[in-house]
């Protein structure tokens, strides 16, 4: 393994041959205590969320909260076009006839949600758009997309010592252990 200058460090890669191997290593990995850990696969593994420790997601809560922004904002408008702006009595039906304005509530609810969505999730809470991250720096991770699992550990986990992360590592059994430069 190549020793690159921990400054210029990104943190330590472990390639692993099975979705099974990488699940075990993610738990003994949490279990160790580090908490700025990452993993890789080629296919969706089921359970990897929870093997690494993610929390839940806050972005059903920002669409929700968002979509009824929209919904207010529906109607807010036509209130105030048809009641305040420019009312008109069309077949004595009150000013405030809300029932009528249901599509455009449903639609700005809609469309406030989806952007909610949208810049929410990939703009605010992943920290999109980021064009190439450091582990596309190590030569094997392009097997990554064909047939081989990675764990990576971050140098900005509180517990992270260069020393001994790679004998931790190395206690998982991977097929490989690579520094991954910043």
């Amino acid at each position: 393994m190549e020793t690159v200058q921990a400054n210029s460090l990104h943190g330590l890669m472990a390639m692993f041959d099975s979705p099974e191997a990488l699940l075990e290593a993610c738990e003994r990995t949490r279990d160790a205590g580090f908490k700025r850990i990452d993993a890789y696969a080629p296919f969706p593994i089921h359970g990897l969320s929870e093997s690494l420790g993610q929390p839940k997601t806050r972005v059903p809560l920002l669409i929700f909260c968002f979509g009824a922004v929209g919904c207010v904002v529906g109607f807010g408008m036509q209130y105030f076009a048809n009641v305040i702006h420019y009312p008109l009595n069309i077949g004595g039906r009150p000013y405030n006839s809300w029932p009528y304005w249901i599509p455009i509530m449903f639609e700005a609810t809609v469309l406030f949600a989806v952007q909610a969505a949208v810049w929410g999730a990939v703009v605010g809470l992943n920290g999109l758009p980021r064009p190439h991250h450091p582990v596309f720096n190590v030569p094997s991770f392009s097997f990554a997309s064909q047939n081989k699992f990675f764990l990576t550990i971050e140098t900005t986990d509180p517990k992270f010592d260069l020393q001994q992360t790679t004998q931790f590592l190395e206690s998982l059994h991977p097929s490989e252990i690579a520094q991954v430069p910043a």
